[in-house]
């Protein structure tokens, strides 16, 4: 039976590059490749875009660039091809996708942009399409569709580039939130750009700081409790792994914490009741819905000391190598790395 030919795209123009290295990497390795055939697609720091014929453990330590292993390519406007060109010295060589699976994270690969090309192209796509990981990945517009599901939200204030001197007008929405809060880029992942703001004099640099990570940015007040996460995989039918639970010891989860665990722990399944885990669940499976997504998503949530359930965030490309958040929660549920890979590949929009 021919192999189906599918697009593994990694790297990107984005500050969670090396993140998409690492899971690409994981993806790349525990692919059934008897049942397909894999196009590596890497993209570099300047986005250029390259097929990779490399080794792929040259991925996850950033060596994979070099001119004997990559052609630089492009993705074809030719719905009929669905696929790529590839830009040889000989000339220009067409190479049709079966589909396309961007392991991408951040800006310039988990916004939308990348799957609005391939939907373009006619490449069929495993993962959230353009719309829905548009929405998701601008914090507001994600918390008010949450919000129209039937979740808390907390409440935030957002600044354009224009207010960003208006210090008047960043201390007021200080002072209606109270402190701590959390102030953040509209659009970014791995928690950079994010600062915990503790005393009103901290607050004018962490919106100095967010602003070197997007135009937009929002103020958002701090939800006691602790954070759960939701790994969903399907289209029609959904499976919801079991829920997990940060600890953390001090700070927030930021990039550090994520990547790291240096003084935080993450319990899977969380600490909680049968009936609470339920409820995060059918709340996790709103949001999805709500949001538009498919394929897969980690839906990210905070549960307060009185029970609440306030959404957070949803991310549509997770972390995704064997020891990740994602993979986690599936296995506690019984479905193996590899196994989890094959349902993904395999799932109909």
């Amino acid at each position: 039976m021919k192999r189906k030919k599918i697009a593994v795209i990694f790297g990107g123009c984005s500050s969670e590059y090396e993140v998409s290295l690492q899971s690409a990497y994981a993806v790349i390795t525990h692919i059934d490749q008897e049942t397909y055939e894999m196009v590596l697609i890497g993209i570099d720091q300047t986005g250029v875009w390259y097929l990779y014929q490399g080794e792929h453990a040259d991925i996850p330590s950033d060596n994979w660039k070099k001119e004997e292993n990559c052609i630089p390519v492009v993705v074809s406007p030719d719905r009929t091809l669905h696929g790529i060109l590839l830009l040889k010295e000989t000339g220009i060589e067409k190479l049709s996708l079966d589909c396309a699976l961007p392991i991408l994270h951040g800006k310039n690969g988990e916004d939308g942009t990348v799957q609005g090309m391939l939907e373009l192209a006619g490449i069929p796509l495993i993962g959230c399409n353009a719309m829905s990981s548009a929405i998701c990945m601008d914090k507001e517009m994600a918390h008010r569709l949450a919000k129209g599901c039937g979740v808390h939200v907390p409440t935030s204030y957002s600044l354009t580039e224009q207010e960003r001197k208006n210090e008047t007008k960043i201390i007021k929405y200080g002072e209606k939130l109270g402190y701590p809060l959390f102030v953040k880029p509209l659009r970014a992942g791995s928690s950079f750009g994010i600062t915990k703001v503790a005393k009103p004099g901290e607050l004018l640099s962490a919106v100095e700081h967010a602003f070197a990570y997007d135009s937009q940015i929002i103020l958002e007040e701090m939800v006691e409790g602790f954070e759960v996460g939701c790994a969903v995989l399907g289209t029609s039918e959904l499976t919801v792994g079991e829920v997990d639970e940060i600890e953390l010891s001090e700070g927030f989860f930021d990039y550090t914490e994520k990547y790291t665990l240096k003084s935080s722990k993450i319990h899977v399944p969380a600490r909680i009741s049968r009936e609470q885990a339920e409820e995060i669940k059918a709340a996790a499976k709103r949001i999805y819905r709500g949001l538009g997504c498919s394929y897969f998503a980690r839906v990210d949530l905070f549960v307060t000391p009185e029970g609440k359930i306030y959404f957070n965030e949803v991310n549509t490309i997770p972390g995704f190598t064997s020891h990740s958040r994602y993979p986690n929660m599936m296995k506690a549920i019984g479905i193996s790395f590899e196994e989890l890979l094959s349902r993904l590949l395999e799932l109909q929009p």
